[in-house]
């Protein structure tokens, strides 16, 4: 009975975030039903955050672990450049939380869900020993339009927006704007929409770090990179920060020499950094010089 009335508070917050006329069927039963546009591709990923792993309670508020589930998985829409349109949320937790805790939760997300017109479609609730959470988003694209990480070509000019290192700086020291950084990441929708409009040969998000994702970049391209330019470094970080820190959600992209890419997309700065090589696929090499790739591995 309690969890029917868990449910039923989570459908009523819902209700008041957007919904995409598409859903022809959301919250309320066994699936959700989108029913697609003509001539559009839609792209889905999915993203755990994990107590002790992404956040603690003493250090994470619910709200701001709301916030960065739906975060996390729209940032890999807007590495596409896609729009968003629905989200699924699994979220298991211990008993004692099942109160104001999940208020707090889902009206961090729904907050974010509003921001960028995103539909709280369905999803899961379970009791466990530690908070698990797994968004599934769905985003649209025009037919054929999908930024992808295989399209980057030797010559190509490797592009980051915004400052790096922010994120890593806020965990270590939990202040100031960088800490807010950490805690409430922005997914660049926006900027990956102009990106997909404006024609780059190829994108991701960067999640696990500058050097680790580069290199993923680089190995779904075939290609090496050469970091040739200052990495834009967010206030008081460091290089070994922006490289390796991870958990910054700007977007690294790449473009060929001759195609125009805006130096800032709103108040959102993009800076040039590198140049794709024919070397060794997945090399990366800073000052002329391999560079460790430290970045964030589950499983290393």
């Amino acid at each position: 009975m309690r969890e029917t009335l868990i449910v039923e508070r989570i459908r009523r917050l819902a209700q008041e975030s957007t919904v995409d006329k598409t859903i022809i069927r959301g919250i309320g039963d066994d699936c959700a039903i989108l029913r697609p546009r003509p001539d559009e591709d839609l792209v889905f990923t999915s993203d755990f955050m994990l107590e002790g792993r992404h956040f603690t309670l003493d250090t994470h508020k619910p709200a701001d672990i709301g916030h960065k589930a739906l975060a996390r998985s729209l940032s890999d829409l807007a590495a596409m450049g896609a729009e968003p349109v629905f989200c699924l949320v699994s979220l298991a937790i211990p008993a004692a939380l099942a109160g104001a805790w999940v208020n707090g939760f889902y009206r961090g997300l729904l907050a974010l869900a509003g921001k960028y017109k995103v539909t709280l479609a369905g999803g899961d609730l379970a009791r466990f020993e530690q908070i698990t959470v797994d968004v599934t988003c769905c985003g649209r694209v025009p037919r054929g339009k999908a930024l992808l990480r295989s399209g980057a070509k030797p010559g190509d000019r490797i592009y980051v927006t915004g400052e790096l290192g922010g994120s890593a700086q806020g965990f270590e020291t939990r202040k100031g704007k960088c800490w807010l950084r950490h805690l409430r990441p922005d997914p660049r929708i926006a900027a990956g929409i102009a990106l997909r409009r404006a024609g780059v040969a190829a994108a991701m998000d960067l999640s696990d770090g500058l050097s680790l994702d580069l290199a993923r970049l680089c190995n779904e391209s075939k290609t090496g990179a050469a970091i040739t330019q200052a990495l834009p470094l967010a206030a008081g970080a460091s290089l070994n920060q922006a490289l390796h820190g991870g958990e910054d959600y700007e977007l690294l992209f790449t473009a060929p020499p001759r195609r125009k890419i805006p130096q800032r997309i709103g108040l959102l700065p993009v800076t040039a950094i590198g140049v794709m090589t024919d070397e060794h696929p997945g090399e990366i090499l800073l000052d002329g010089s391999p560079l460790p790739l430290q970045g964030f591995d589950h499983f290393a």
